[in-house]
Protein backbone atom coordinates (compact mmCIF):
# COMPACT_ATOMS: atom_id res chain seq x y z
CA UNK A 1 0.00 0.00 0.00
CA UNK A 2 1.14 3.18 -0.83
CA UNK A 3 0.43 7.16 0.48
CA UNK A 4 -1.91 8.95 -2.03
CA UNK A 5 1.34 11.27 -2.83
CA UNK A 6 3.72 8.40 -3.61
CA UNK A 7 1.14 6.60 -5.93
CA UNK A 8 0.83 9.81 -7.59
CA UNK A 9 4.39 10.41 -8.04
CA UNK A 10 4.55 6.91 -9.72
CA UNK A 11 1.22 7.26 -12.28
CA UNK A 12 2.66 10.93 -13.24
CA UNK A 13 5.88 9.41 -14.43
CA UNK A 14 4.67 6.21 -16.84
CA UNK A 15 2.89 6.12 -19.84
CA UNK A 16 1.89 8.71 -22.10
CA UNK A 17 1.20 12.17 -20.67
CA UNK A 18 -2.21 12.92 -21.26
CA UNK A 19 -3.56 9.09 -19.55
CA UNK A 20 -0.80 9.81 -16.70
CA UNK A 21 -2.96 13.35 -16.50
CA UNK A 22 -6.17 11.72 -16.58
CA UNK A 23 -5.12 9.44 -14.03
CA UNK A 24 -3.63 12.05 -11.75
CA UNK A 25 -6.94 14.05 -12.26
CA UNK A 26 -9.08 10.85 -10.56
CA UNK A 27 -6.25 10.11 -8.06
CA UNK A 28 -6.41 13.89 -6.62
CA UNK A 29 -10.25 13.64 -7.17
CA UNK A 30 -10.39 10.34 -4.89
CA UNK A 31 -7.58 11.14 -2.19
CA UNK A 32 -7.48 15.17 -2.14
CA UNK A 33 -3.39 14.67 -2.98
CA UNK A 34 -2.14 17.60 -3.04
CA UNK A 35 0.98 18.81 -5.61
CA UNK A 36 3.57 19.89 -2.95
CA UNK A 37 3.34 16.63 -1.25
CA UNK A 38 3.77 14.94 -5.06
CA UNK A 39 6.51 17.30 -5.22
CA UNK A 40 8.50 16.55 -2.31
CA UNK A 41 8.62 12.75 -3.09
CA UNK A 42 10.04 14.27 -6.64
CA UNK A 43 12.55 16.48 -4.82
CA UNK A 44 13.94 13.74 -2.75
CA UNK A 45 14.48 11.39 -6.03
CA UNK A 46 16.02 13.71 -8.25
CA UNK A 47 17.16 10.74 -10.62
CA UNK A 48 14.47 8.90 -10.83
CA UNK A 49 12.85 8.03 -14.45
CA UNK A 50 9.65 10.06 -15.63
CA UNK A 51 10.09 13.65 -13.58
CA UNK A 52 9.56 15.61 -16.35
CA UNK A 53 6.34 14.45 -17.25
CA UNK A 54 5.51 14.08 -13.66
CA UNK A 55 6.15 17.97 -13.16
CA UNK A 56 4.08 18.39 -16.27
CA UNK A 57 1.58 16.39 -15.50
CA UNK A 58 0.91 17.83 -11.79
CA UNK A 59 0.60 21.35 -13.39
CA UNK A 60 -2.17 20.36 -15.39
CA UNK A 61 -3.57 18.11 -12.53
CA UNK A 62 -7.13 18.86 -11.94
CA UNK A 63 -9.45 17.33 -9.10
CA UNK A 64 -12.62 18.75 -10.81
CA UNK A 65 -12.71 16.43 -13.84
CA UNK A 66 -15.10 13.68 -12.98
CA UNK A 67 -14.16 11.44 -16.41
CA UNK A 68 -10.86 10.56 -18.21
CA UNK A 69 -12.96 12.72 -21.63
CA UNK A 70 -13.52 15.50 -19.17
CA UNK A 71 -9.49 15.82 -18.75
CA UNK A 72 -9.22 15.29 -22.67
CA UNK A 73 -11.43 17.94 -22.97
CA UNK A 74 -9.79 20.51 -20.62
CA UNK A 75 -6.19 19.43 -22.38
CA UNK A 76 -8.01 20.19 -25.59
CA UNK A 77 -8.64 23.70 -25.06
CA UNK A 78 -5.72 24.77 -22.67
CA UNK A 79 -3.78 23.60 -25.73
CA UNK A 80 -5.33 25.59 -28.39
CA UNK A 81 -4.78 28.35 -26.29
CA UNK A 82 -7.40 28.98 -24.04
CA UNK A 83 -6.89 30.20 -20.22
CA UNK A 84 -7.44 27.22 -17.84
CA UNK A 85 -10.80 26.72 -17.29
CA UNK A 86 -12.14 26.39 -13.74
CA UNK A 87 -13.93 22.82 -13.06
CA UNK A 88 -17.10 21.72 -10.91
CA UNK A 89 -18.33 25.64 -10.46
CA UNK A 90 -21.54 25.51 -8.73
CA UNK A 91 -24.14 27.68 -10.11
CA UNK A 92 -27.46 28.11 -8.91
CA UNK A 93 -30.34 27.95 -10.31
CA UNK A 94 -32.45 31.42 -10.69
CA UNK A 95 -35.18 30.09 -8.25
CA UNK A 96 -32.47 29.23 -5.55
CA UNK A 97 -33.92 25.52 -5.62
CA UNK A 98 -30.98 23.86 -7.48
CA UNK A 99 -27.04 23.67 -7.55
CA UNK A 100 -25.38 22.90 -11.02
CA UNK A 101 -21.66 21.76 -11.27
CA UNK A 102 -20.28 22.98 -14.69
CA UNK A 103 -17.90 20.54 -15.97
CA UNK A 104 -15.41 23.56 -16.61
CA UNK A 105 -15.80 27.09 -16.98
CA UNK A 106 -14.72 30.86 -17.40
CA UNK A 107 -16.63 32.32 -14.75
CA UNK A 108 -15.95 35.29 -15.38
CA UNK A 109 -17.47 35.83 -18.91
CA UNK A 110 -20.03 33.25 -17.98
CA UNK A 111 -19.03 30.54 -20.57
CA UNK A 112 -19.16 26.93 -19.45
CA UNK A 113 -18.04 23.74 -21.79
CA UNK A 114 -19.94 20.32 -20.82
CA UNK A 115 -18.92 17.13 -22.19
CA UNK A 116 -21.85 14.96 -22.23
CA UNK A 117 -21.71 11.39 -22.42
CA UNK A 118 -23.20 8.57 -24.22
CA UNK A 119 -25.45 7.78 -21.18
CA UNK A 120 -26.44 11.58 -21.56
CA UNK A 121 -28.45 10.51 -24.63
CA UNK A 122 -29.15 6.97 -24.59
CA UNK A 123 -30.79 7.22 -20.73
CA UNK A 124 -34.65 8.80 -21.24
CA UNK A 125 -33.87 9.94 -17.57
CA UNK A 126 -30.23 11.47 -17.83
CA UNK A 127 -32.04 13.43 -21.48
CA UNK A 128 -35.20 14.84 -19.44
CA UNK A 129 -32.94 15.53 -16.87
CA UNK A 130 -30.79 17.43 -18.60
CA UNK A 131 -32.70 19.98 -20.05
CA UNK A 132 -33.53 21.63 -17.18
CA UNK A 133 -29.97 22.79 -15.85
CA UNK A 134 -29.46 24.17 -19.44
CA UNK A 135 -32.88 26.65 -19.51
CA UNK A 136 -31.55 27.63 -16.04
CA UNK A 137 -27.81 28.62 -17.01
CA UNK A 138 -29.53 30.19 -20.17
CA UNK A 139 -31.51 32.28 -17.68
CA UNK A 140 -28.94 33.39 -15.91
CA UNK A 141 -26.38 34.41 -18.62
CA UNK A 142 -24.61 31.78 -19.31
CA UNK A 143 -23.73 30.15 -22.92
CA UNK A 144 -22.94 26.14 -22.62
CA UNK A 145 -20.83 24.55 -25.50
CA UNK A 146 -22.00 21.15 -25.41
CA UNK A 147 -19.60 18.61 -26.55
CA UNK A 148 -20.05 15.00 -27.48
CA UNK A 149 -17.95 11.63 -28.11
CA UNK A 150 -18.63 12.65 -31.55
CA UNK A 151 -17.31 16.21 -31.94
CA UNK A 152 -14.05 16.59 -33.76
CA UNK A 153 -11.73 18.43 -31.57
CA UNK A 154 -11.09 20.88 -34.53
CA UNK A 155 -15.09 21.42 -34.54
CA UNK A 156 -15.18 21.69 -30.61
CA UNK A 157 -11.97 24.18 -30.18
CA UNK A 158 -13.49 26.52 -32.85
CA UNK A 159 -17.14 26.77 -31.14
CA UNK A 160 -15.40 27.60 -27.26
CA UNK A 161 -12.97 29.44 -29.42
CA UNK A 162 -15.84 31.95 -30.90
CA UNK A 163 -18.03 31.77 -28.38
CA UNK A 164 -15.12 32.91 -25.78
CA UNK A 165 -13.98 35.55 -28.19
CA UNK A 166 -17.86 36.69 -28.59
CA UNK A 167 -17.99 36.98 -25.01
CA UNK A 168 -14.78 38.38 -24.35
CA UNK A 169 -15.64 41.46 -26.09
CA UNK A 170 -18.90 42.64 -24.01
Amino acid sequence: MTSPARTAFDIGRRGRLDDAIARLDALARATDVKVPAVEELAFRHPHTRGLRQLEQALHLMDAGAQSPKETWLRLLLIRAGLPRPRTQIPVLSPDGRRWYYLDMCWDSINLAVEYDGDHHRSDPVRFAYDIQPLEDLRELGWTVTRVVPRHRPADVIGRVKQAFQKLSLR
